[in-house]
């Protein structure tokens, strides 16, 4: 057991291995590399986080959750990256992220026109759990997320310190992302609705990509289809705040 921990941890307990990566300008250029493909690969991630930050009913609660998530996710980079070439028997994760993805799209739009409690209708032993429910929602979507980042970290570099920087510093990137997209939800209400249809066709995508279907969209598509959905948005927000200015 010892050994194999040795086996999956050691490099990161080896200070000459974090010395040549920390002064190394070609380990550097591979963690850039790292922390675009991460900031790309989390853009769904973003739009899943936002969206389940945004069912807590204060700022200061979204933002705590958002914090929470960000170390989670850094524990589990460290535990996931050491397991490395392990990942690929982990494709199960993914059925049940799509599953539960396709679950938050129904249970959102299902419930839609139906009354919702008011924080101030809730105890706060109530609002405490609800608030730690949706910590370990984004923790999950974390795990879920991050295997697709890890393997296309480890298909660049079997280093796992500059496999943990390119994600440590990704990982920030993509919570920037999700904050932002925050605010604008607030300035465009129907940004909700787009969120959760973006989600449906994440999850379609995570239980495509399995190998027993093995169909990936590819980040263009995916990206066209993020714009196109944006623009119709707005383009609805637009009409709705012109019928109402007559």
């Amino acid at each position: 057991m010892v050994s194999l921990l040795n086996k999956l941890y050691g490099p990161f307990l080896d200070l000459s291995n974090w010395h040549h990566v920390l002064f190394s300008e070609d380990a550097w250029v591979i963690i850039l590399s790292l922390v675009l493909i991460e900031c790309l690969l989390s853009v769904d991630n973003a739009v899943v986080l936002a969206t389940q930050a945004q069912t807590l009913p204060t700022k200061r609660q979204q933002e705590e959750s958002l914090f929470y998530g960000l170390w989670g996710s850094y524990i589990f980079r460290f535990i996931i990256i050491g397991l490395g070439v392990y990942l690929i028997h982990f494709w199960e994760i993914k059925i049940v992220g799509g599953l539960y993805l396709f679950y938050l799209v129904y249970k959102h739009f299902a419930h839609k026109d139906k009354p919702k409690k008011t924080i101030f209708k809730q105890s706060q032993t109530d609002n405490r759990k609800h608030f730690w429910l949706t910590v370990g929602q984004i923790e999950f979507m974390d795990i879920v997320f991050s295997i697709d980042s890890v393997l296309a970290a480890l298909a660049i570099s079997t280093n796992p310190v500059i496999v943990f920087l390119g994600g440590v510093i990704g990982i920030l990137c993509m919570r920037g992302i999700a904050e932002v997209i925050m605010l604008i939800m607030k300035k465009v209400p129907e940004l909700k609705a787009m969120a959760y249809f973006l989600i449906a066709v994440i999850a379609l995508k995570l239980i495509l990509s399995i190998p027993a279907i093995d169909i990936e969209i590819s980040p263009i598509h995916f990206g066209l289809i993020v714009l196109v959905a944006f623009l119709v948005t707005f383009a609805i927000h637009y009409i709705r705040v012109v019928k109402k200015g007559r």
